[in-house]
Protein backbone atom coordinates (compact mmCIF):
# COMPACT_ATOMS: atom_id res chain seq x y z
CA UNK A 1 0.00 0.00 0.00
CA UNK A 2 2.85 2.37 0.83
CA UNK A 3 6.43 2.26 2.05
CA UNK A 4 8.52 4.67 4.10
CA UNK A 5 11.94 5.64 2.77
CA UNK A 6 14.29 6.48 5.64
CA UNK A 7 17.41 6.96 3.49
CA UNK A 8 17.67 10.67 4.27
CA UNK A 9 15.56 10.96 7.43
CA UNK A 10 18.29 10.76 10.07
CA UNK A 11 20.49 13.64 9.04
CA UNK A 12 21.39 17.13 10.21
CA UNK A 13 21.31 17.24 14.02
CA UNK A 14 19.19 14.10 14.45
CA UNK A 15 20.52 10.94 16.08
CA UNK A 16 18.72 7.59 15.94
CA UNK A 17 18.85 6.27 19.50
CA UNK A 18 17.35 3.37 21.39
CA UNK A 19 14.05 4.13 23.16
CA UNK A 20 13.35 0.73 24.69
CA UNK A 21 11.71 1.98 27.88
CA UNK A 22 9.60 4.58 26.09
CA UNK A 23 8.60 1.91 23.59
CA UNK A 24 7.45 -0.46 26.34
CA UNK A 25 5.58 2.36 28.10
CA UNK A 26 3.75 3.39 24.92
CA UNK A 27 2.81 -0.19 24.08
CA UNK A 28 1.34 -0.66 27.56
CA UNK A 29 -0.53 2.64 27.32
CA UNK A 30 -1.96 1.74 23.92
CA UNK A 31 -3.33 -1.51 25.34
CA UNK A 32 -4.77 0.23 28.37
CA UNK A 33 -6.32 3.24 26.61
CA UNK A 34 -7.70 1.23 23.69
CA UNK A 35 -9.32 -1.25 26.09
CA UNK A 36 -10.84 1.66 28.03
CA UNK A 37 -12.36 3.16 24.89
CA UNK A 38 -10.20 6.28 25.03
CA UNK A 39 -8.79 5.93 21.49
CA UNK A 40 -11.74 5.20 19.19
CA UNK A 41 -9.85 6.77 16.28
CA UNK A 42 -7.57 3.72 16.43
CA UNK A 43 -9.96 0.93 17.42
CA UNK A 44 -13.14 2.15 15.65
CA UNK A 45 -15.61 0.29 17.91
CA UNK A 46 -18.38 2.25 16.23
CA UNK A 47 -17.69 0.85 12.75
CA UNK A 48 -20.53 -1.68 12.51
CA UNK A 49 -23.13 0.82 13.69
CA UNK A 50 -21.72 3.45 11.33
CA UNK A 51 -21.90 1.14 8.32
CA UNK A 52 -25.50 0.26 9.14
CA UNK A 53 -26.43 3.89 9.61
CA UNK A 54 -24.83 4.91 6.30
CA UNK A 55 -26.56 2.13 4.39
CA UNK A 56 -29.92 3.22 5.81
CA UNK A 57 -29.16 6.84 4.96
CA UNK A 58 -28.09 6.21 1.35
CA UNK A 59 -31.57 6.22 -0.29
CA UNK A 60 -32.43 9.52 1.39
CA UNK A 61 -29.24 11.26 0.29
CA UNK A 62 -29.83 10.25 -3.34
CA UNK A 63 -32.84 12.58 -3.41
CA UNK A 64 -30.61 15.67 -3.24
CA UNK A 65 -28.29 17.38 -5.71
CA UNK A 66 -26.62 19.65 -3.15
CA UNK A 67 -25.22 19.07 0.31
CA UNK A 68 -24.23 22.08 2.42
CA UNK A 69 -21.94 20.93 5.21
CA UNK A 70 -21.87 23.23 8.24
CA UNK A 71 -18.77 22.54 10.28
CA UNK A 72 -15.41 24.00 11.21
CA UNK A 73 -11.97 22.57 11.94
CA UNK A 74 -12.10 18.81 12.22
CA UNK A 75 -15.76 18.86 11.23
CA UNK A 76 -14.81 20.08 7.75
CA UNK A 77 -11.13 19.57 6.93
CA UNK A 78 -11.34 15.80 6.57
CA UNK A 79 -14.43 15.99 4.36
CA UNK A 80 -12.76 18.57 2.13
CA UNK A 81 -9.60 16.46 1.84
CA UNK A 82 -11.66 13.45 0.72
CA UNK A 83 -13.70 15.57 -1.67
CA UNK A 84 -10.63 17.07 -3.33
CA UNK A 85 -8.85 13.71 -3.52
CA UNK A 86 -11.68 11.54 -4.80
CA UNK A 87 -14.27 13.88 -6.30
CA UNK A 88 -12.17 16.34 -8.34
CA UNK A 89 -14.86 16.50 -11.04
CA UNK A 90 -16.77 19.12 -9.04
CA UNK A 91 -13.96 21.56 -9.82
CA UNK A 92 -13.70 20.59 -13.50
CA UNK A 93 -15.67 21.64 -16.59
CA UNK A 94 -18.94 19.94 -17.38
CA UNK A 95 -19.80 18.62 -13.92
CA UNK A 96 -23.50 17.81 -13.56
CA UNK A 97 -23.66 16.99 -9.84
CA UNK A 98 -23.81 16.14 -7.05
CA UNK A 99 -22.30 19.16 -5.36
CA UNK A 100 -20.81 19.41 -1.87
CA UNK A 101 -20.51 22.91 -0.39
CA UNK A 102 -18.51 23.25 2.84
CA UNK A 103 -19.28 26.21 5.10
CA UNK A 104 -16.29 26.25 7.43
CA UNK A 105 -15.91 29.95 8.14
CA UNK A 106 -17.84 33.09 9.07
CA UNK A 107 -18.25 34.10 5.43
CA UNK A 108 -21.38 36.24 5.14
CA UNK A 109 -21.13 36.82 1.34
CA UNK A 110 -20.58 33.10 0.79
CA UNK A 111 -23.56 32.06 2.91
CA UNK A 112 -25.74 34.67 1.22
CA UNK A 113 -24.69 33.35 -2.19
CA UNK A 114 -25.75 29.81 -1.29
CA UNK A 115 -29.10 30.97 0.07
CA UNK A 116 -29.62 33.09 -3.04
CA UNK A 117 -28.64 30.47 -5.59
CA UNK A 118 -29.33 26.97 -4.30
CA UNK A 119 -32.71 25.35 -4.78
CA UNK A 120 -33.82 24.38 -1.28
CA UNK A 121 -35.90 21.52 -2.69
CA UNK A 122 -32.69 19.89 -3.98
CA UNK A 123 -30.52 20.67 -0.94
CA UNK A 124 -29.75 18.91 2.32
CA UNK A 125 -28.04 20.76 5.16
CA UNK A 126 -25.68 18.66 7.29
CA UNK A 127 -24.78 20.25 10.63
CA UNK A 128 -21.66 18.81 12.28
CA UNK A 129 -20.71 19.64 15.87
CA UNK A 130 -19.66 17.10 18.48
CA UNK A 131 -20.60 19.41 21.36
CA UNK A 132 -23.71 20.69 19.63
CA UNK A 133 -22.71 24.19 20.69
CA UNK A 134 -20.03 25.33 18.22
CA UNK A 135 -21.08 28.95 17.73
CA UNK A 136 -19.72 29.31 14.18
CA UNK A 137 -21.72 26.25 13.08
CA UNK A 138 -24.84 27.05 15.08
CA UNK A 139 -24.97 30.61 13.74
CA UNK A 140 -25.07 29.20 10.20
CA UNK A 141 -27.69 26.66 11.24
CA UNK A 142 -29.98 29.31 12.72
CA UNK A 143 -29.92 31.26 9.44
CA UNK A 144 -30.29 28.26 7.14
CA UNK A 145 -33.08 26.85 9.27
CA UNK A 146 -35.10 30.01 8.60
CA UNK A 147 -34.18 29.81 4.90
CA UNK A 148 -35.50 26.25 4.72
CA UNK A 149 -38.72 27.23 6.51
CA UNK A 150 -39.24 30.13 4.12
CA UNK A 151 -38.64 28.01 1.03
CA UNK A 152 -40.17 24.68 2.06
CA UNK A 153 -42.75 25.38 4.75
CA UNK A 154 -43.57 22.41 6.96
CA UNK A 155 -41.16 20.13 5.07
CA UNK A 156 -38.10 22.11 6.22
CA UNK A 157 -36.85 19.48 8.69
CA UNK A 158 -36.71 16.84 5.94
CA UNK A 159 -33.75 18.72 4.50
CA UNK A 160 -31.59 18.56 7.62
CA UNK A 161 -29.24 16.01 9.10
CA UNK A 162 -27.20 16.38 12.30
CA UNK A 163 -23.91 14.77 13.31
CA UNK A 164 -23.44 15.37 17.02
CA UNK A 165 -23.12 13.81 20.46
CA UNK A 166 -25.34 10.79 20.95
CA UNK A 167 -26.92 11.99 24.21
CA UNK A 168 -26.36 15.67 24.98
CA UNK A 169 -25.95 19.15 23.56
CA UNK A 170 -28.19 21.62 21.77
CA UNK A 171 -28.20 19.81 18.43
CA UNK A 172 -29.21 16.55 20.07
CA UNK A 173 -32.09 18.36 21.81
CA UNK A 174 -33.03 20.02 18.52
CA UNK A 175 -32.97 16.68 16.71
CA UNK A 176 -35.42 15.25 19.23
CA UNK A 177 -37.79 18.22 19.39
CA UNK A 178 -37.84 18.93 15.64
CA UNK A 179 -37.73 15.31 14.41
CA UNK A 180 -34.42 15.74 12.59
CA UNK A 181 -32.31 12.63 11.87
CA UNK A 182 -28.96 12.58 13.67
CA UNK A 183 -25.93 10.30 13.53
CA UNK A 184 -23.58 10.22 16.51
CA UNK A 185 -20.02 11.34 16.98
CA UNK A 186 -18.65 8.59 19.26
CA UNK A 187 -17.46 9.39 22.77
CA UNK A 188 -13.77 10.35 23.08
CA UNK A 189 -13.52 11.07 19.35
CA UNK A 190 -12.23 14.61 18.90
CA UNK A 191 -12.98 16.50 15.71
CA UNK A 192 -9.51 16.28 14.22
CA UNK A 193 -9.57 12.50 14.63
CA UNK A 194 -13.15 12.05 13.37
CA UNK A 195 -12.91 11.94 9.57
CA UNK A 196 -13.63 8.19 9.50
CA UNK A 197 -16.81 8.53 11.53
CA UNK A 198 -20.12 9.95 10.30
CA UNK A 199 -18.36 13.35 10.21
CA UNK A 200 -16.45 12.49 7.04
CA UNK A 201 -18.29 9.44 5.80
CA UNK A 202 -21.67 11.15 5.24
CA UNK A 203 -20.18 13.58 2.68
CA UNK A 204 -18.26 10.65 1.17
CA UNK A 205 -21.49 8.65 0.85
CA UNK A 206 -23.31 11.61 -0.71
CA UNK A 207 -20.59 12.02 -3.35
CA UNK A 208 -20.57 8.29 -4.11
CA UNK A 209 -17.03 7.76 -2.82
CA UNK A 210 -15.86 4.27 -1.78
CA UNK A 211 -16.33 4.84 1.94
CA UNK A 212 -16.15 1.12 2.71
CA UNK A 213 -12.62 1.05 1.27
CA UNK A 214 -11.73 4.04 3.42
CA UNK A 215 -12.88 2.30 6.60
CA UNK A 216 -10.93 -0.78 5.58
CA UNK A 217 -7.77 1.21 4.91
CA UNK A 218 -7.74 3.12 8.18
CA UNK A 219 -8.56 -0.02 10.17
CA UNK A 220 -5.64 -1.90 8.65
CA UNK A 221 -3.32 0.91 9.71
CA UNK A 222 -4.56 1.43 13.26
CA UNK A 223 -6.18 -1.73 14.65
CA UNK A 224 -2.87 -3.58 15.23
CA UNK A 225 -1.97 -0.87 17.73
CA UNK A 226 -4.82 -1.87 20.07
CA UNK A 227 -2.96 -5.03 21.10
CA UNK A 228 0.59 -3.83 20.58
CA UNK A 229 3.61 -5.45 22.17
CA UNK A 230 6.92 -3.62 22.36
CA UNK A 231 8.13 -5.76 19.46
CA UNK A 232 5.10 -5.16 17.23
CA UNK A 233 5.00 -1.46 18.06
CA UNK A 234 8.68 -1.06 17.19
CA UNK A 235 7.91 -2.42 13.72
CA UNK A 236 4.85 -0.22 13.19
CA UNK A 237 5.43 2.83 10.96
CA UNK A 238 3.43 5.05 13.33
CA UNK A 239 5.96 4.45 16.11
CA UNK A 240 8.89 4.93 13.76
CA UNK A 241 7.46 8.23 12.53
CA UNK A 242 6.72 9.37 16.09
CA UNK A 243 10.26 8.57 17.25
CA UNK A 244 11.64 10.56 14.31
CA UNK A 245 9.33 13.54 14.95
CA UNK A 246 10.21 13.49 18.65
CA UNK A 247 13.92 13.54 17.82
CA UNK A 248 13.38 16.48 15.46
CA UNK A 249 11.70 18.42 18.24
CA UNK A 250 14.39 17.55 20.79
CA UNK A 251 17.10 18.79 18.43
CA UNK A 252 15.47 22.14 17.78
CA UNK A 253 13.64 21.47 14.54
CA UNK A 254 10.57 23.60 15.21
CA UNK A 255 8.75 23.05 11.91
CA UNK A 256 7.55 19.95 10.05
CA UNK A 257 6.87 20.32 6.33
CA UNK A 258 4.04 18.14 5.01
CA UNK A 259 5.05 18.11 1.34
CA UNK A 260 2.54 16.37 -0.96
CA UNK A 261 3.72 15.45 -4.44
CA UNK A 262 0.39 13.71 -5.01
CA UNK A 263 -1.71 16.54 -6.51
CA UNK A 264 -5.06 14.98 -5.64
CA UNK A 265 -3.98 14.66 -2.02
CA UNK A 266 -2.92 18.29 -1.66
CA UNK A 267 -5.73 19.10 0.79
CA UNK A 268 -4.47 16.39 3.13
CA UNK A 269 -1.89 18.98 4.15
CA UNK A 270 -4.55 21.25 5.66
CA UNK A 271 -6.13 18.29 7.46
CA UNK A 272 -2.71 17.23 8.81
CA UNK A 273 -1.90 20.78 9.91
CA UNK A 274 -4.85 20.89 12.29
CA UNK A 275 -4.23 17.34 13.49
CA UNK A 276 -0.59 18.02 14.31
CA UNK A 277 -0.83 21.61 15.59
CA UNK A 278 -3.89 21.20 17.79
CA UNK A 279 -2.62 17.92 19.21
CA UNK A 280 0.98 18.87 19.95
CA UNK A 281 1.10 22.64 20.46
CA UNK A 282 1.01 22.64 24.27
CA UNK A 283 3.13 23.58 27.26
CA UNK A 284 5.65 25.34 25.03
CA UNK A 285 6.20 22.13 23.08
CA UNK A 286 5.45 20.90 19.58
CA UNK A 287 6.48 21.53 16.00
CA UNK A 288 4.64 23.79 13.56
CA UNK A 289 3.17 21.89 10.59
CA UNK A 290 3.73 23.52 7.20
CA UNK A 291 1.48 22.17 4.42
CA UNK A 292 3.19 22.38 1.04
CA UNK A 293 2.19 21.20 -2.43
CA UNK A 294 4.61 19.92 -5.01
CA UNK A 295 5.42 21.33 -7.42
CA UNK A 296 3.48 24.52 -6.68
CA UNK A 297 5.42 25.48 -3.57
CA UNK A 298 8.78 24.95 -5.21
CA UNK A 299 8.04 28.40 -6.62
CA UNK A 300 7.01 29.99 -3.34
CA UNK A 301 8.18 28.32 -0.13
CA UNK A 302 11.09 26.13 -1.13
CA UNK A 303 13.64 28.95 -1.05
CA UNK A 304 13.00 29.13 2.70
CA UNK A 305 13.05 25.33 3.05
CA UNK A 306 16.47 25.08 1.41
CA UNK A 307 18.28 28.26 2.46
CA UNK A 308 16.39 29.54 5.50
CA UNK A 309 16.99 28.61 9.16
CA UNK A 310 17.91 24.97 9.75
CA UNK A 311 14.77 24.36 11.82
CA UNK A 312 12.71 22.16 9.48
CA UNK A 313 12.14 18.50 8.87
CA UNK A 314 10.12 17.21 5.92
CA UNK A 315 7.53 14.45 5.57
CA UNK A 316 6.99 13.98 1.83
CA UNK A 317 4.20 12.05 0.08
CA UNK A 318 4.94 10.62 -3.36
CA UNK A 319 3.38 8.12 -5.76
CA UNK A 320 5.68 6.72 -8.47
CA UNK A 321 2.73 5.38 -10.49
CA UNK A 322 1.71 8.95 -11.36
CA UNK A 323 4.59 9.03 -13.83
CA UNK A 324 3.59 5.74 -15.48
CA UNK A 325 0.83 4.51 -17.78
CA UNK A 326 -2.51 6.26 -18.04
CA UNK A 327 -1.92 8.22 -14.82
CA UNK A 328 1.01 9.97 -16.47
CA UNK A 329 -1.25 11.95 -18.78
CA UNK A 330 -0.62 13.11 -22.35
CA UNK A 331 2.63 12.62 -24.24
CA UNK A 332 4.79 15.54 -25.34
CA UNK A 333 4.75 15.79 -29.15
CA UNK A 334 7.77 15.61 -31.43
CA UNK A 335 7.00 19.13 -32.62
CA UNK A 336 8.07 20.92 -29.45
CA UNK A 337 11.03 23.32 -29.87
CA UNK A 338 14.56 21.86 -29.97
CA UNK A 339 15.48 23.64 -26.74
CA UNK A 340 13.17 21.21 -24.93
CA UNK A 341 13.78 18.22 -27.16
CA UNK A 342 14.53 16.10 -24.09
CA UNK A 343 10.80 16.18 -23.35
CA UNK A 344 9.82 14.60 -26.68
CA UNK A 345 8.03 11.30 -26.21
CA UNK A 346 7.83 11.66 -22.44
CA UNK A 347 4.56 11.98 -20.55
CA UNK A 348 3.41 14.99 -18.56
CA UNK A 349 3.41 13.04 -15.28
CA UNK A 350 7.10 12.23 -15.67
CA UNK A 351 7.76 15.91 -15.01
CA UNK A 352 6.08 15.58 -11.59
CA UNK A 353 8.27 12.61 -10.68
CA UNK A 354 11.42 14.42 -11.82
CA UNK A 355 10.51 17.55 -9.85
CA UNK A 356 9.81 15.44 -6.77
CA UNK A 357 13.17 13.71 -7.08
CA UNK A 358 14.91 17.04 -7.59
CA UNK A 359 13.30 18.53 -4.48
CA UNK A 360 14.17 15.44 -2.44
CA UNK A 361 17.82 15.63 -3.47
CA UNK A 362 17.95 19.39 -2.84
CA UNK A 363 16.46 18.99 0.65
CA UNK A 364 18.93 16.24 1.44
CA UNK A 365 21.86 18.35 0.20
CA UNK A 366 20.67 21.13 2.52
CA UNK A 367 20.68 18.64 5.45
CA UNK A 368 16.89 18.84 5.91
CA UNK A 369 15.80 15.57 7.56
CA UNK A 370 13.56 13.97 4.93
CA UNK A 371 11.12 11.09 5.43
CA UNK A 372 9.47 9.98 2.19
CA UNK A 373 6.21 8.03 2.03
CA UNK A 374 5.88 6.32 -1.34
CA UNK A 375 2.27 5.31 -2.02
CA UNK A 376 1.61 2.32 -4.24
CA UNK A 377 -1.48 4.04 -5.65
CA UNK A 378 -3.70 7.04 -5.00
CA UNK A 379 -6.87 5.09 -4.18
CA UNK A 380 -9.21 5.62 -1.26
CA UNK A 381 -7.98 2.65 0.76
CA UNK A 382 -4.37 3.78 0.54
CA UNK A 383 -5.20 7.39 1.40
CA UNK A 384 -7.20 6.29 4.44
CA UNK A 385 -4.32 4.11 5.57
CA UNK A 386 -1.94 7.06 5.32
CA UNK A 387 -4.36 9.24 7.30
CA UNK A 388 -4.63 6.50 9.92
CA UNK A 389 -0.83 6.41 10.11
CA UNK A 390 -0.78 10.18 10.67
CA UNK A 391 -3.36 10.03 13.46
CA UNK A 392 -1.55 7.21 15.26
CA UNK A 393 1.84 8.89 14.84
CA UNK A 394 0.41 12.14 16.24
CA UNK A 395 -0.86 10.40 19.38
CA UNK A 396 2.44 8.59 19.93
CA UNK A 397 4.46 11.76 19.33
CA UNK A 398 2.36 13.53 21.96
CA UNK A 399 3.04 10.79 24.48
CA UNK A 400 6.78 10.98 23.74
CA UNK A 401 6.60 14.75 24.34
CA UNK A 402 4.77 14.02 27.63
CA UNK A 403 1.61 15.91 26.75
CA UNK A 404 -2.02 15.06 26.01
CA UNK A 405 -2.53 14.87 22.22
CA UNK A 406 -6.32 14.63 22.55
CA UNK A 407 -7.27 18.01 24.06
CA UNK A 408 -6.95 21.63 22.88
CA UNK A 409 -7.26 23.89 25.93
CA UNK A 410 -5.74 27.02 24.41
CA UNK A 411 -8.27 27.09 21.56
CA UNK A 412 -11.18 27.56 23.94
CA UNK A 413 -10.02 30.93 25.35
CA UNK A 414 -10.39 32.73 22.04
CA UNK A 415 -13.89 31.30 21.64
CA UNK A 416 -14.96 32.47 25.10
CA UNK A 417 -13.60 35.96 24.43
CA UNK A 418 -15.61 36.08 21.19
CA UNK A 419 -18.77 35.05 23.03
CA UNK A 420 -18.19 37.78 25.61
CA UNK A 421 -17.73 40.31 22.80
CA UNK A 422 -21.14 39.39 21.37
CA UNK A 423 -22.87 39.85 24.71
CA UNK A 424 -22.87 36.45 26.41
CA UNK A 425 -23.06 36.86 30.17
CA UNK A 426 -21.55 33.44 30.86
CA UNK A 427 -17.92 34.57 30.76
CA UNK A 428 -17.30 37.48 33.17
CA UNK A 429 -13.55 36.86 33.44
CA UNK A 430 -13.18 36.86 29.67
CA UNK A 431 -15.31 40.01 29.42
CA UNK A 432 -12.93 41.74 31.84
CA UNK A 433 -9.89 40.56 29.91
CA UNK A 434 -11.41 41.80 26.68
CA UNK A 435 -12.27 45.16 28.22
CA UNK A 436 -8.67 45.61 29.38
CA UNK A 437 -7.42 44.64 25.91
CA UNK A 438 -9.68 47.17 24.22
CA UNK A 439 -8.78 49.87 26.78
CA UNK A 440 -5.15 49.90 25.73
CA UNK A 441 -4.28 52.90 23.59
CA UNK A 442 -4.23 52.28 19.85
CA UNK A 443 -0.86 52.74 18.17
CA UNK A 444 -1.83 53.59 14.63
Amino acid sequence: MYKLDWSHAWTGRTVQTSMDQRLADCAARLNKDCAAGLLPCLTMPYRNALEKGLEELAPRLKQFKHMVLLGIGGSALGARALQKAFFPQQDRPGHQGPWLWIADNIDAPGLSAWMGSLDARETIIVVVSKSGGTIETLSQYFLLKEWLKEKLGSAWNEHLLFVTDERKGYLRQEATSENIPALPVPDNLGGRYSVFSAVGMIPALFLGLPWQEMLKGVSEATLPLATATPESLAAHPAWQMAAWAHELWKKGYSQLIFFSYIPAWASLGDWFAQLWAESLGKDGKGTMPLPAVGVTDQHSLQQMFLAGPADKGCFMLTCPSLSQGADAGPQFPASIPDKWSWLRGRRFGELLEAECLGTSAALSKSNVPLLRLCAGDTGAETAASVMGLCMAATILTGWLMELNPLDQPAVELGKRLAYARLGSGDYPEEASLLQNFLAEADLE
